[in-house]
């Protein structure tokens, strides 16, 4: 899977975007192509920072979500997502 960072502070924590009860999403991406499309999408905004695109250990991901009880949303291949208004990183 793949997620999106800051470029330069990929240690610093991942995209995410708050749902309808106000909680933050991270978004993990089974194909590279969809996270760097999405990314583009985000960087075509005025000001918005560069992103980097990290692959991560699908378990590993998962797990560490449910640990400290993050939300997730798996993206495949079949969906389409558009950045939010309002993003987070």
């Amino acid at each position: 899977m793949y997620i999106l960072t800051l470029e330069g502070r990929e240690d610093q924590g991942a995209y995410s975007v708050t749902n309808e009860e106000g909680r933050q999403v991270l978004y993990l991406f089974e194909e590279e192509d969809d996270c760097d499309r999405f990314a583009m999408m985000l960087e075509e905004r005025e000001n918005h920072p560069d992103l980097n695109v990290i692959e991560v250990d699908d378990n590993l991901i998962v797990k560490t979500c449910q640990l400290h009880g993050y939300e997730y949303a798996v993206i495949t291949g079949n969906d389409l997502v558009i950045p939010p208004e309002n993003d987070n990183l």
